[in-house]
């Protein structure tokens, strides 16, 4: 099955589940992602602001903050498809980018190579940890870096999803980063034999 093919089909039963379900999971992700100790090693850490049927991850982001952690969030640029990250705080200023999703507002954004531990949306998930996105590239633009490196990686990748969005196979491209965990209401999948996240 081809990407576009699968893409429909995945936002689909990403987009049947109902509110109430959704805020099951924000909770029970959570309290994964507290009793697996996902959020300790890291002091600077990028996650998203949901759009669309995307996992709330906001309930994540304010544990970040209550935990001290820097918290950033993606920027669009104006040219090319590199994500630049902005500090996030309680009263930070937000602003709308062209796709609609909210941004915080912040002069000197950091790279992703600046982050410690990255968050990630997705439409769907493999058991090798491939990650398949909405298509813009952004990401895999953003990330490319990471091919480069033979050993030590920053940031660390998970990524954040329904477990209706987990599929046996993706197809994947040579340029595909593939991820170091992805982090459901039921389980950590945990990808990579590394020291834990």
């Amino acid at each position: 099955m081809n990407k576009s093919t699968l893409r429909r089909q995945l936002k689909a039963a990403r987009n049947a589940l109902n509110p109430p379900a959704r805020r099951q999971a924000a909770r029970a992700s959570l309290r994964l992602a507290l009793r697996h100790g996902l959020l300790l090693r890291a002091k600077r850490i990028g996650v998203y602001l949901p759009h669309g049927g995307e996992f709330d991850a906001r309930l994540l982001m304010t544990q970040i903050q209550l935990m001290r952690r820097e918290c950033y969030a993606p920027v669009l640029p104006q040219r090319g498809r590199l994500l630049r990250f902005a500090r996030i705080e309680r009263n930070t200023p937000m602003t709308r980018n062209r796709y609609g999703i909210a941004e915080p507002v912040d002069t000197r954004p950091l790279r992703a190579r600046q982050l410690d531990l990255l968050l990630l949306p997705l439409v769907g998930f493999d058991h090798q940890g491939f990650r398949l996105g909405m298509g813009g590239g952004f990401y895999d633009a953003t990330l490319a870096f990471m091919r480069h490196r033979r050993s030590w990686r920053k940031p660390r990748l998970v990524g954040i999803a329904y477990e209706c969005q987990r599929v046996e196979s993706l197809p994947h491209d040579p340029w595909d980063m593939p991820l170091d965990a992805v982090l459901t209401e039921r389980k950590l999948y945990r990808f990579r034999s590394r020291e834990a996240l």
